[in-house]
């Protein structure tokens, strides 16, 4: 068990109800994965664009884009302020692949901590033909260096608790342009309140844009 935490592999224990043992299960949020690979590939429209996707196990929402995910690409608005767009927590890429293909004149970083969706979105990024991008590894905004941005789209990982979600709330705004957003995903009973109360204390403002099926579209700006 050490060696796999050293390794940066999270785990998570689960009950096989069938078999009545207990599982071993690992977070779409581990930086490695000993999971097999069981590569999928399946179609998607994203404004107006439709996208080849591959995905395979120990990512997040293997199977089709996330209503989530869906709902915070469909709501988001480009800012007023120039410069470029992040997409924290890529996964295999729906998020910011769909915005660089609609927003070509602006540049798109996609980072995320696990390696498998990172190897996953560099794929589709290069099925989709989508070039106005850069995808980096990086544990919430750690490996981002000297770079601010525009607009920050995150729809977070839930699972890894409120301290970590709320860490990266912080850090989006040290790394948001001055009139830059923060735009996030969150279902209200996961903590959509808490999140809007936490995006308040840390920008003065955050609003709830949109909401629909109990998921919360919530905006604040750096001022």
């Amino acid at each position: 068990m050490l060696d796999l935490l050293e390794s940066g592999i999270n785990l998570a224990i689960s009950i096989d109800e069938k078999e009545g043992v207990r599982v071993m299960s690992e977070h779409y949020y581990s930086k490695k994965t000993t999971t097999s690979s069981e590569e999928t590939t399946w179609n998607f429209e994203l404004l107006g664009h439709v996208f080849t996707f591959t995905t395979d196990n120990a990512v997040f929402s293997k199977k089709e884009v996330d209503f989530g995910s869906r709902f915070l690409i469909d709501t988001f608005q480009e800012p007023g302020v120039q410069g470029d767009i992040l997409d924290l927590g890529c996964g295999y890429g729906p998020i910011g692949l769909s915005l660089a293909k609609a927003h070509e004149d602006r540049h798109v970083f996609m980072v995320d901590v696990n390696e498998r969706a990172l190897g996953l979105a560099e794929k589709n990024a290069a099925d989709n033909e989508v070039v106005n991008i850069t995808i980096q590894e990086s544990d919430r905004l750690q490996g981002i260096v000297d770079q601010k941005f525009a607009a920050i789209l995150t729809n977070p990982p839930i699972r890894a608790g409120k301290q970590v979600v709320h860490t990266m709330f912080e850090e989006a705004k040290e790394a948001l342009l001055d009139e830059g957003e923060l735009w996030v995903v969150i279902q209200k009973k996961q903590g959509a309140p808490s999140a809007k109360q936490k995006l308040e204390d840390l920008f003065g403002n955050a609003e709830v844009v949109d909401k629909h099926k109990g998921y919360y579209i919530l905006r604040a700006k750096k001022v």
